[in-house]
């Protein structure tokens, strides 16, 4: 017969016991405890052992979860810095008008979010009350990331305040007048109100972990002291399933960022039902963070709980919690008292007597509305531990109802998430519920009024002192100056010149660009160096030494390549990002540094390098994000193209990201293909970006791992590459009468042109002008910008189509791209169109082989320019089919 208890092999088994007489002593008192007790006080016991020993600084391994009640109880709770009274007035008349600035907004069908607010309300207000440092004291001010959904909170309060109007309100979602709110918080739509952009949801953990992190960066290199800011990001329980909220738990702890604190707003809802309905997703939660190593504060209760806690002396109420789902405490909040009598507490013998001692009021309140979230005081007393918590980042797991206060139509219902209003009569039970001194009189016109109780109330006076003494409005946005002193001409310069006989990359001439404007005097301290652990593959290891890799910790160890010349150098003040294999924690990265201007005052030039397939596929949404929060910086994608790195197969060959780069009107996106252009075009970008009259872009480089001869730069071309199109070499006639082409290539693709030149020239008679199209997305802007112009009755050519006019020919356009990417500018160009890319999956092969199967290589671009001219009558159809066998295709 097998052992029922049977010990199961254990890493204790690996160390020695050096007096297991003792050991089996501890164990038999253990089981001694349960036969007698029951094995929920050996459990009890246990726990305290381990509460013991950690008091007693002896290293132990923690619990991962603990028992669904409050971590902080109330005899421990810390004394309330205001006045409760009259936080409890401005509150409510925020959730009024938030839920009647959607409800307004719902007859003209633009919706809007109604029950993340409500159940949230005393979440945010107590941060604002008592926690949110401003940008008008010292330092930065705290950083806030908002739950998207609890927007119209926010405006609520801002309208409160003075900072927004009764006509914003109503314009809420109606932007296009000019004086209207974004349905979210939108930086670029509200840049004086927003700061960070957070309704992607999964993108505001993230970016809130990494912006913590990049406070500390900025102490560390000593350009700015952020420690008196924190990071406070509202998030909710249902976002929490995204792979980006808890993508960087680790990092956060592993660095200690107790700047950081995660406000979950656990209502148990997402958007069309149980966040876990056959699970406890608080418990959930809990162990995750632990497990990563976050310190958890769970506000779970409020006060009316205490009196069945008290009166829980087996430990049943506890376990009764703790086996509950989430969807069925939904139902209870949702069913009368006799029905949580018979589900909750008729389960067990000693709940049954419990609930004898307590009124049908006091299981209603519990139930229907006593969470921790809802309190002031307990929310209070979980932000001051977070804040005083140091070593490690702090969650708050806080349980609400959705819906809370909006009446049983709206609290705890499956589907709140898509209710978008409110009855008459709802508001009428709400305004009672509240207590707001809002008369029938002000809905005789059928709508919903908006709550004010005066400029000079004391509800009003309350707040705005409140605020003051914290530092001034919040949320809110600070731009401060952008522009930096230009650098010295001399690192572009050498890039002018060319590389002579020796063959460069335009990745490395890139990096070798900025190496250079690092060591400006001025500028080059504000450069952020960011790669996804791919320095070596970008030939940035010269980097280290010099810049150093930035850790909060420096470097204790002493590297294995510590004799070399270019050794792995990690430095409490280094200058490189270096964030292992993560590409959205890298753009997390990005954003943090681009918008530093604003957030800190600060302006910073981050670049990040990343293989180009890795970027816009595989992080656009980031791209957002940053477009969203009017970041600047230059993000780069190497290895760039379908057929350069042709080695590493379908999932690295990238023929598409200028085509995702080209939907973002914040992104500025070149290919160029000489060590001349880049160095034209991040100077440019320097100015656009960071000289007196800073725009709110970023660029996109896309730059090639293939080495070649980088010529000089030519005179006069300077404009040419920045507008996106140049003629590089022209075609010399071999006869008067010689058929024309115009071939325009990008990146890499200018050297298969180039070739393609020759051989018309030499096999088939033909002369090509050879064009050099830095940009296909800017010649597209331009064109656009011009299309708009004519609507507004002015004239305007667009640049593409001035640059080709008069040029003899077809046109044909090649890149390494899908044929989509050059097409975009097709229809401004007056010639005969057509283009060659690579459109399909990438392969593995030679560069060669994968070109000749795309058909880009040259000889596929001869054959391609001779069909065109065969179109046109200027060449036999025959020579066509000559050439293809020429070429053996």
């Amino acid at each position: 017969m097998t052992d029922p208890v049977a010990k199961l092999p254990s890493e204790l088994d690996q160390l020695p016991d050096r007096d297991p007489e003792e050991t089996a002593e501890w164990a038999a008192s253990l089981d001694a405890v349960t036969k007698a007790a029951g094995p929920h006080r050996a459990a009890y016991l246990m726990r305290r052992s381990l509460q013991h020993a950690e008091g007693a600084g002896i290293a132990l391994p923690k619990l991962l979860e603990t028992d669904y009640v409050n971590t902080i109880p109330t005899s421990a709770e810390p004394a309330f810095d205001g006045d409760l009274e009259m936080e409890s007035k401005i509150t409510a008349w925020n959730r009024w008008n938030a839920a009647a600035m959607v409800t307004r907004g719902a007859r003209y069908g633009v919706g809007g979010h109604i029950a993340t607010f409500a159940s949230a309300a005393w979440l945010y207000e107590t941060g604002f009350n008592h926690f949110f440092r401003g940008k008008e004291g010292d330092g930065s001010g705290d950083q806030l990331y908002i739950q998207g959904h609890a927007s119209p909170g926010i405006y609520a309060r801002a309208f409160l305040d003075g900072r927004l109007s009764e006509q914003q309100l109503d314009n809420f979602r109606q932007e296009s007048g000019g004086d209207g709110l974004p349905s979210y918080p939108h930086p670029r739509r509200l840049p004086w109100l927003w700061e960070f952009p957070t309704v992607s949801m999964g993108l505001g953990p993230l970016s809130a972990i990494y912006q913590a992190r990049f406070n500390r960066y900025l102490t560390n290199r000593k350009i700015k002291d952020t420690s008196n800011s924190h990071v406070w990001a509202f998030l909710g329980d249902g976002e929490m399933d995204e792979p980006e909220s808890t993508a960087a738990l680790a990092l956060a702890a592993r660095e200690q960022l107790d700047n950081l604190t995660f406000v979950i707003n656990c209502n148990l809802q997402r958007l069309d039902g149980p966040v876990r309905a056959n699970f406890r997703v608080v418990q959930e939660l809990e162990g995750a963070f632990r497990g990563a190593g976050w310190n958890v504060v769970k506000t779970l209760w409020g006060n009316a709980w205490d009196e069945l806690f008290q009166l829980d002396t087996t430990g049943a109420l506890i376990r009764r919690l703790r086996e509950v789902p989430d969807a069925q405490f939904q139902t209870y909040a949702t069913r009368d008292v006799a029905y949580i009598r018979e589900h909750f507490f008729g389960t067990d013998p000693a709940l049954v007597e419990l609930a004898k001692l307590l009124s049908d009021a006091k299981i209603g309140e519990c139930f229907y509305s006593s969470r921790g979230g809802h309190e002031a005081r307990k929310v209070y007393a979980a932000y001051r531990a977070a804040l005083e918590h140091k070593g490690a980042p702090t969650v708050i797991l806080a349980q609400t109802v959705k819906g809370y206060t909006l009446g049983k139509g709206f609290e705890s219902k499956n589907a709140n998430h898509q209710m978008k209003k409110l009855s008459i009569d709802e508001f009428k039970g709400m305004r009672e519920l509240l207590g707001l001194p809002i008369p029938d009189s002000a809905f005789e016109d059928g709508l919903v009024p908006y709550g004010h109780p005066g400029a000079d109330s004391p509800e009003v006076r309350y707040l705005q002192e409140r605020r003051a003494a914290l530092g001034g409005p919040a949320p809110a946005r600070r731009v401060h100056a952008v522009a930096l002193p230009e650098p010295e001409e001399r690192a572009f310069k050498a890039l002018y010149k060319g590389s002579g006989k020796q063959e460069m990359a335009t990745t490395m001439a890139f990096v070798r660009l900025v190496k250079d404007l690092m060591r400006d005097k001025e500028t080059g301290r504000r450069w952020v160096p960011i790669v996804p652990d791919e320095a070596r593959t970008f030939g940035m290891e010269s980097l280290f030494p010099s810049a150093g890799i930035y850790s909060p910790l420096g470097q204790t160890y002493e590297p294995v390549d510590r004799d070399q010349l270019m050794y792995y150098k990690e430095a409490k003040d280094g200058q490189i990002l270096n964030e292992g294999i993560t590409e959205a924690g890298a753009m997390a990265d990005f954003i943090a540094a681009a918008s530093s201007y604003a957030t800190h005052g600060e302006t910073m030039i981050p670049f990040y390098i990343f293989y180009s397939m890795f970027g816009w596929q595989r992080t656009g949404d980031q791209m957002w994000q940053l477009a969203d929060q009017l970041g600047k910086g230059f993000i780069v994608g190497a290895t760039a193209g379908r057929t350069t790195l042709t080695g590493e197969g379908l999932q690295h060959a990238d023929g598409h990201s200028h085509l995702i780069a080209s939907t973002n009107p914040a992104s500025l996106n070149y290919d160029p293909a000489f060590a001349y252009e880049i160095a034209v075009i991040v100077k440019d970008g320097l100015r656009r970006m960071y000289g007196p009259e800073a725009e709110d872009v970023f660029y996109y480089l896309t730059v090639y791992n293939e080495p070649k001869q980088q010529p000089a730069m030519p005179e006069g071309v300077e404009e040419g590459i920045v507008k996106g199109l140049y003629r590089f070499k022209e075609g010399t006639p071999s006869t008067a009468d010689a058929p024309r082409i115009q071939l325009l290539g990008s990146g890499t693709a200018i050297h298969w042109v180039l070739e393609a030149q020759e051989l018309l020239a030499a096999d088939w008679g033909v002369t090509a002008d050879v064009w050099s199209a830095t940009s296909w997305g800017e010649l597209r802007r331009d064109a656009l910008e011009s299309d708009e112009a004519l609507l507004r009755g002015e004239e305007r050519v667009p640049y593409v189509t001035q640059a080709l006019s008069g040029a003899a020919g077809p046109v044909l356009a090649v890149s390494d791209w899908m044929r989509a990417v050059p097409d975009q500018i097709s229809q401004w160009v007056e010639q005969d169109w057509s283009s060659l890319g690579t459109d399909g999956f990438g392969l593995s092969d030679t560069r060669e082989g994968a070109r000749r199967h795309f058909g880009v290589d040259p000889q596929s671009v001869v054959v391609a320019a001779l069909a065109q001219l065969a179109r046109r009558g200027e060449i036999p159809v025959s020579k066509v089919k000559e050439a293809r066998e020429k070429y053996g295709m």
